[in-house]
């Protein structure tokens, strides 16, 4: 009996066969999701044209869906392109919240266990820019108490459950007195509520350099931000798990979830059967346990963490030879067999 249905947008570039290998994980754990797959991203709209990469049709599925799976697409950095999938499928459905935990594997040489959470309503993200002359434009970073506390009230919550007794809040406040001051007394509110959990505050280019100088010290922690700055602060963290291939991400709403690879859709490597499956398998495990089947993801990660620590059938941006979908078979096989115990 199927207990819920997921949307699976299969992406551009490498997002088809890394949406393959993610089925292929879940279906060997006899996952019970009805798994409906869909066509967005610029490769669709290069065919279909129209003011959107994803069509009505898509559009409704999502909606009927209880959460939604998205491979990696290509967003064209020209003005009149649309906007990228996730940027628009998170303001529809006010997914304010994204996640990325930044953990490494017992063969890594630092021992890495953080979480970002990013704003990913607005900000930067919001779209509001416009030429003022042939030779300048202006870009409007919208910064609002509601999305604030939100996204505020998921970090606290999240650190909470995790059992973590520190958020490090990312701001530029001394330049951005305005915008990010509304973040900032959004943090200081919600740290009234969880007042065993201490707050220290680290402007942008500090924490980057400290993500590089000294990540340990940000162990057992929540980094918490707003859209743009936590996006280069958990794609700067990336680079401390072996690839960004193996950061995976959720997406979280009231009553809503996107999940996706944070990783890119790597078109030179479309069709050749060599990108890291971990990010996109790994945000299927989240999204089935967000969809209920706790037992499978669970197995999931357990199975990934088995074959990057065994370095045997790995690929070869962690220093392996194998090819994705062998990679991805054997998480599948290591994962079965952990449910079958």
């Amino acid at each position: 009996m199927v207990n819920k249905t997921a949307a699976v947008i299969r992406g551009d570039g490498t997002g088809p066969e890394l949406v393959n290998a993610m089925l292929k994980v879940l279906k060997e754990c006899n996952s019970n999701t009805e798994l409906v797959l869909c066509d967005a991203g610029s490769e669709w709209w290069k065919l279909n044209n129209g003011d959107s990469y994803i069509s009505q049709e898509v559009w409704d599925l999502l909606k009927s869906s209880d959460a939604c799976f998205k491979g990696p697409t290509t967003t064209i950095p020209i003005p009149n392109a649309p906007r990228s999938v996730a940027v628009s499928v998170r303001q529809k459905f006010e997914l304010f919240a994204n996640v990325r935990p930044i953990k490494t594997y017992a063969n890594s040489n630092r021992q890495l266990d953080f979480v970002c959470v990013r704003e990913a309503t607005e900000g930067m993200y919001s779209g509001i820019e416009f030429r003022t002359s042939d030779e300048s434009a202006i870009a409007i970073r919208k910064i609002t108490k509601k999305c604030c506390d939100r996204v505020a009230r998921k970090g606290f919550q999240l650190a909470n459950d995790l059992g973590f007794n520190k958020i490090y809040a990312v701001t530029k406040r001394n330049i951005l007195k305005e915008t990010d001051g509304i973040f900032w007394s959004s943090v200081e509110r919600w740290q009234q509520e969880y007042n065993t959990i201490q707050v220290e505050e680290y402007y942008i280019d500090n924490i980057t350099q400290q993500l590089v100088k000294n990540p340990e010290r940000f162990n057992q922690s929540v980094l918490l931000s707003t859209n743009l700055f936590m996006d280069i602060v958990s794609e700067c963290a990336s680079g401390n798990v072996g690839s960004i291939g193996n950061v995976y991400s959720g997406n979280y709403g009231d009553s809503y979830a996107m999940f996706e690879p944070a990783h890119g859709s790597a078109p030179k490597y479309a069709g050749k059967n060599v990108v890291n499956p971990v990010a996109t398998i790994l945000s299927g495990a989240w999204m089935a346990k967000y969809l209920g089947e706790i037992s499978i993801s669970e197995a999931i990660f357990s199975a990934t963490e088995s074959v990057i620590n065994e370095n045997k059938y790995v690929t070869y941006d962690m220093g392996g030879s194998a090819t994705l979908s062998r990679m991805a078979e054997e998480i599948a096989t290591k994962a079965a067999r952990l449910l079958r115990k």
